[in-house]
C-alpha cells in the first residue's frame, strides 16, 4: 500500500501563507525572485525561509536569466558563486530537492553540438552534485518542451544524463505539462522512475490539477505501481481565485492518488 505522498505548489514565498491554509504540505520556492547574487536579498531571503509556515521542501525557478551553464558566454565562477548560496538556502530550509529547468540556460547556441552542450550541462551537473554533498538535497533535471529549450526534451533525456553523471545528488523529473506538449507516453514515468526524485504537475492549459483533461489516473497509477516516494508540485497557473483553486486542486490530487 503506498502511503500518501506530500503535494506542495510551486511560488514566490509570499504564497506560503495561501498554499498552508488550502491544506498543501509544503512550498516549491522559486528563487528568480529572491536575487540571490544581492547581499541584502540573500541575507533576507535566509531571514524568511526559516520563518515560512510551511516548508520549503523543494526549490525552482533555478538559475537569473541572464545565466548561462552551456555556450560560449557561460560564466562558471559567477555560476558556482550563485549556487553555493542556493545550497545555503536549501541547507537551512532543510529542502530535498532543487529543480534545474532554466531552459535559458542551457540552450544549445548556433555552431555547438549537441555532444558538446550534453558535456557542459554534465561539467555543471558534477559541479552542483559537489556543492550539494552532505546538504541532504538533490537536484534534479527537468525536462522541458521544445518550445522552452532544445535540450533535454524527455523523461529519458533526463534520466540518461543523470544515469550517465551517476552521482546520488543528481537525479531526474517527470512534468506532465511537458510529457504533455511532447506527446510522451505516460509509462515513460514506470520505464524510469528509478532514476526520478521529482514531479510536478499542472492540467490543461497549464492550469491547476483537476481543471482540465490530464489521465490523472494513469500517471498516478504507474507512480504508484513503481514504488514512486518523492514530492509532487504543481507548477501551473489558476482557474479560478488562488485559495479556492488551490485548495480544491490539493484535494482533487490526493483523492486521485488514492483512487490510483
Amino acid at each position: 500500500m503506498n502511503e500518501m505522498p506530500r503535494f506542495g505548489w510551486c511560488g514566490p514565498l509570499q504564497n506560503a501563507a495561501l498554499m498552508k491554509e488550502a491544506g498543501l504540505d509544503y512550498i516549491e520556492a522559486q528563487l528568480v525572485p529572491m536575487t540571490l547574487e544581492d547581499d541584502a536579498s540573500f541575507g533576507d531571503a535566509k531571514a524568511r525561509i526559516v520563518d515560512l509556515p510551511l516548508p520549503a521542501l523543494a526549490f525552482s525557478y533555478l538559475f537569473p536569466h541572464d545565466a548561462r551553464i552551456v555556450g560560449p558566454e557561460k560564466d562558471e565562477r559567477r555560476n558556482r558563486a550563485y549556487f553555493d548560496r542556493v545550497v545555503e538556502l536549501l541547507t537551512l530550509a532543510r529542502a530535498r530537492v532543487v529543480v534545474l529547468g532554466s531552459g535559458w540556460t542551457r540552450n544549445i547556441p548556433e555552431g555547438w553540438t549537441q555532444a558538446q552542450a550534453e558535456d557542459e550541462f554534465l561539467t555543471t551537473l558534477a559541479w552542483c552534485a559537489d556543492a550539494l554533498q552532505g546538504s541532504g538535497a538533490t537536484l534534479v533535471i527537468e525536462p522541458l518542451n521544445r518550445k522552452e529549450s532544445n535540450l533535454v526534451n524527455s523523461v529519458a533525456d533526463g534520466a540518461r544524463l543523470a544515469k550517465t553523471l551517476n552521482r546520488n545528488e543528481v537525479r531526474g523529473l517527470a512534468d506532465f505539462y511537458h510529457m504533455d506538449e511532447e506527446a510522451e507516453p505516460l509509462d515513460e514515468v514506470r520505464e524510469h522512475c528509478a532514476w526520478l526524485a521529482h514531479i510536478h504537475l499542472a492540467d490543461t492549459g497549464r492550469l491547476n490539477p483537476g481543471t482540465g483533461s490530464y489521465d490523472y489516473s494513469t500517471f498516478f497509477g504507474h507512480l504508484k505501481a513503481s514504488g514512486y516516494q518523492g514530492l509532487l508540485s504543481a507548477e501551473c497557473g489558476f482557474k479560478g481565485e488562488p485559495l479556492a483553486s488551490v485548495r480544491e486542486s490539493a484535494a482533487f490530487l490526493r483523492a486521485a492518488w488514492d483512487a490510483a
